[in-house]
């Protein structure tokens, strides 16, 4: 089984890698290990963390308010989320 560190936040020296962390631990989304994950390569945590910023935060979000909620759904029932 692969086993995946997390990264220390207070080992992150790009600023806004450690301010993307920050906020995933203090909002709980996306998942604060996945990005504690994705901080070992700051480019794909940067990709990631603008991409799901432009399709789902506020009203900034480029999709529907109904189609994000359909994501959401499916996502958890695929990955069997209880919450």
């Amino acid at each position: 089984m692969a086993r995946l560190s997390y990264v220390d936040p207070d080992a992150i020296e790009d600023a806004e890698v450690r301010q993307w962390l920050d906020e995933a631990r203090r909002e709980g989304r996306p998942g604060p290990e996945n990005q504690a994950i994705r901080a070992h390569q700051p480019d794909v945590m940067r990709s990631f963390t603008l991409t799901r910023k432009m399709l789902f935060d506020g009203n900034a979000g480029v999709l529907e308010h109904d189609l994000k909620e359909i994501t959401r759904s499916y996502i958890a029932f695929t990955i069997e989320c209880g919450y």
